[in-house]
């Protein structure tokens, strides 16, 4: 009798065995489905995060010139090459064509390397000191 009960338990178990292993198999794949989907949509994720930032970029940028009235009427427009070229050729310094102008040096050389622009307030300022000429802004630089 004692042999019988043991047949029959490892009966069961191989039994058992094999239904486990056939339910494995199954999970086995839905896990291996999972895990490309999950990669796939990592590499959308990745893919968006680089568009945004190109497109935030992009925006972030400040555009190269600006048109701007000044209060006599006339249309004035601020380039940053057009700052720089104009600052040298009256052969000035940024921290002198700064004391023009009525701001910083620094302020300067961030619009001439077009970090930032000037506001709409500072444009006559700016506008009065692009139609000096070199013996006029010496003059006022003594002044000043």
């Amino acid at each position: 009798m004692a042999n019988l009960t043991q047949v029959l338990k490892s009966e069961i178990a191989r039994l058992a065995r094999k239904e486990v292993k056939q339910e494995m198999a199954s999970v086995r794949k839905a896990a291996t489905q999972h895990r490309r989907d999950i990669a796939e949509l990592k590499r959308q994720i990745k893919d968006l995060q680089k568009r945004i930032s190109k497109i935030k970029s992009q925006q972030g940028k400040p555009s190269k010139s600006v048109q701007v009235e000044t209060e006599e009427g006339e249309r004035f427009r601020f380039s940053a090459k057009g700052l720089r070229s104009h600052r040298e050729k009256l052969g000035i310094s940024a921290a002198d064509y700064a004391t023009l102008v009525g701001v910083s040096a620094q302020t300067i050389y961030l619009w001439e390397r077009e970090k930032t622009r000037p506001r709409r307030s500072q444009m006559p300022a700016v506008a009065a000191v692009r139609k000096l000429g070199v013996r006029e802004a010496q003059r006022r630089l003594e002044e000043a």
